[in-house]
């Protein structure tokens, strides 16, 4: 018996024996490893405006090829270029660029990326700055309008410097005749503003925009001020806000759909009321014509001020088929004197009576 117990234990310790060295045989699964060679830039204190630009090394530890699936920037952060296959021990690169114009003080922005690695799958880049306004202006470096088409409007603000140069300006680009900016050094104290460096110069700056060529709709321009700082040469004041038209038209055209010809209830009105807050009562509404026969149209004042209805019509003894016409609808106001309404509809045929 204890002979057959002996044979028995023999045969599983050689089959263990061999199990275990055909384990430590195989061969493990190939697998991308990614390693950042420096996923941290600080580029410490740098001038308001700058453009950072960084290459991020990416290396391929592992034994397949690493992927990079995508490159996520936060807000303020482009990517501008990434490798996207790494071979195995073979060193790729993310690039970014942040352009530090709209920053000031501290900021860090990340890039997130996705790999194909299946021990990190995601993995974070940063660049940190302390980005410096080595020229600001007071109170803002911005101005913002809220104005009716052809009004003029000037706003004025302080340029001045944290430089020990003596700060000048040099020239001014503004990005069309609707604005308009002047500049002029401050000599008298008492207009000086505490800010900046204390004996340097300061400069007011006045920005007008506005006029006929100001097109209607959402104001977002930059004036460039180049000066001779060495950190800030270039220093851009936003323009802000809206141009709204002088009146309002409602609606713009003007559909009667399908009407029966002597149907006295087919009526349209159109509202037109002044944009202008202070005195809208100087909008007035002289008269209407209508280029095409079908319709006929009257203006009546509201009784708020600076709001007229034209109603039209559709005429007596208007012909069956398309009505294509237009309204031009006569103002007081001198930058858009005639509104022209498109005139849609068909007007159908009256069924005939049928004979007994």
């Amino acid at each position: 018996m204890s002979k057959r117990i002996l044979v028995t234990f023999l045969a599983l310790t050689i089959a263990l024996t061999i199990s275990s060295l055909a384990v430590a045989q195989e061969k493990p699964a190939k697998a991308p490893q990614l390693t950042i060679v420096e996923p941290l830039k600080d580029f410490g204190t740098v001038p308001k405006g700058d453009k950072l630009d960084f290459s991020f090394q990416i290396k391929n530890s592992g034994t397949a090829d690493l992927q990079i699936l995508s490159a996520q920037p936060a807000c303020g952060c482009t990517v501008a270029d990434f490798d996207k296959v790494i071979k195995p021990g073979e060193t790729g690169k993310v690039t970014a660029h942040l352009d530090t114009t709209s920053f000031a003080g501290p900021i860090s922005k990340g890039i997130t990326l996705q790999t194909n690695d299946p021990n990190t799958p995601t993995a974070q880049l940063t660049i940190n700055a302390i980005v410096k306004p080595y020229v600001e202006a007071h109170p803002a470096g911005f101005v913002r309008f809220n104005m009716l088409q052809g009004d003029v409007q000037t706003q004025s603000l302080v340029l001045y410097t944290h430089e020990e140069e003596p700060f000048a300006i040099q020239n001014v680009e503004v990005p069309g005749d609707f604005v308009k900016v002047a500049h002029r050094k401050i000599e008298k104290p008492e207009e000086l503003v505490k800010a900046g460096l204390a004996g340097q110069s300061q400069y007011r700056i006045d920005v007008t925009f506005g006029g006929p060529t100001a097109q209607i709709g959402p104001i977002a321009e930059k004036v460039k001020i180049h000066t001779n700082s060495k950190h800030s040469p270039q220093y851009s004041v936003s323009i802000s806000g809206v141009v709204r038209p002088t009146y309002t038209v409602m609606p713009t055209v003007l559909n009667f759909g399908e009407v029966s010809a002597g149907d006295a209830s087919a009526s349209r009105n159109i509202i037109l009321r002044s944009n202008d807050q202070t005195a809208p009562q100087m909008f007035q509404v002289t008269k209407v014509e209508s280029s095409t026969p079908a319709v006929s149209a009257q203006v009546l004042p509201n009784e708020k001020p600076g709001e007229f209805q034209v109603t039209a019509k559709l005429a007596k003894g208007a012909k069956a088929g398309a009505i294509e016409g237009n309204l031009k609808i006569y103002t007081s106001d001198t930058l858009n004197p005639v509104f022209t309404l498109p005139l849609k509809g068909n007007v159908k045929a009256e069924a005939k009576p049928v004979s007994k």
